[in-house]
């Protein structure tokens, strides 16, 4: 891999990172919302799932 192609790897890695954390501390502070860890884990699975579209059409 190119070190442009690592470079935004790392960066689709660290925006997904924070969007995870957003979603955990709405959904801390609004438990009305839904669990905390459901949240998380279905952002984290749409992230990988993407992550593993992209890299399965190189």
């Amino acid at each position: 891999m190119s070190s442009l192609c690592l470079l935004v790897l790392f960066l689709l890695v660290l925006v997904a990172a924070i969007l995870l954390c957003g979603l955990t501390y709405v959904t801390y502070l609004h438990p009305s919302l839904a669990t905390p860890l459901a949240v998380a884990t279905g952002a984290a699975a749409i992230v990988v799932a993407c992550i593993g579209v992209i890299l399965a059409r190189r």
